[in-house]
């Protein structure tokens, strides 16, 4: 099918393959707790680390330095410091799926614990454990304090999941998000516009965009590239170009997680609304962020796809 040239000129496509912040600011710290009484038939506790990534155990008491160590360590990791009561890790570079690195730390009080460093597997690959807060006993106060706080976070975070999928399920523009995953081009308002492709060491992207009534929409079509790591897309947005401001738009993605050598579709729809400013249509941009928080693809998409 040939385009009008009209619209190959003004819409402006560019899918950027490179590290990029993640949408809304940096990345949210992974934190998590360990109530060691919990766990009394599993002596050896595993601590997930990734490449120059620093990973702190926090302790109640202080750790003795002298007799908290490592073993095979050398030229895997960084010399472990003891400040106080945390014991801080980081690997020079990543471990492989068959390596372990055994760690003793002792506290002051001559209470030993032990863990195992070791990589996440492919399907977490992206979450490295940034601080562990190590409890012995659940009945003291900074362990409540820590399980309460871990249970608000959790309701805080159900909650925001709940008003999302309520606003999803009466939203036009996520139903047509999820047409385009499907595959059912032909049960919504759209007309093929353009296309664009890209690759980079994770992914082959290839993009089609399409004009509707007063809406644009962007199916992705993407094969995962890494022969370990999974690919999710972790959010969409547009912005003004003029101003930068962000405006709403409407993402699917199927499969949720596109496993190693797998392909899978993301689908963007943005109703005409997101292109005004100022009582006049005009350019934005959209960027599609991956798991890790790398910018995956960055598309000027042109008023033209929305114009009535």
């Amino acid at each position: 099918m040939r385009l009008p040239r009209t619209v190959v000129h003004l819409i402006l496509l560019v899918v950027l393959m490179a590290p990029a912040a993640r949408a809304g600011g940096s990345e949210k710290l992974s934190v998590r707790s360990l109530l060691l009484s919990e766990h009394p038939s599993h002596p050896t506790h595993r601590v997930y680390v990734k490449a120059q990534v620093v990973t702190t155990l926090r302790f109640e008491k202080a750790v003795d330095p002298d007799k908290t160590k490592m073993l095979g360590w050398e030229g895997r990791l960084e010399p472990l410091a003891v400040v106080r009561n945390k014991v801080i890790l980081e690997p020079l570079h990543a471990l492989g799926s068959d390596e372990a690195i055994p760690l003793v730390v002792t506290l002051v009080d001559g209470t030993e614990v032990a863990f195992l460093l070791r990589s996440r597997d492919y399907q977490d690959w992206a979450l490295a454990d940034q601080q562990i807060d190590v409890f012995q006993d659940r009945e003291s106060y900074a362990a409540m304090h820590d399980a309460l706080m871990r249970a608000l976070d959790q309701n805080d975070a159900l909650s925001e999941q709940l008003a999302r999928y309520r606003q999803e399920e009466h939203s036009g523009d996520h139903a047509l998000a999820a047409l385009l995953t499907a595959g059912a081009l032909e049960q919504t308002p759209f007309k093929l516009a353009g296309y664009v492709t890209g690759k980079d060491d994770a992914a082959d992207v290839n993009a089609t965009l399409y004009k509707g009534k007063g809406k644009a929409a962007v199916v992705f079509r993407i094969k995962n590239l890494s022969p370990e790591q999974p690919w999710s897309m972790t959010s969409a947005r547009v912005l003004s170009v003029v101003t930068g401001q962000e405006r709403p738009v409407a993402a699917r993605s199927l499969p949720s997680k596109i496993g190693p050598g797998e392909s899978g579709v993301v689908a963007i729809v943005a109703d005409r609304s997101a292109f005004m400013e100022d009582g006049k249509l005009t350019s934005v941009f959209l960027e599609v962020y991956r798991n890790g928080g790398l910018r995956q693809a960055f598309i000027q998409l042109d008023p033209d796809l929305v114009a009535k």
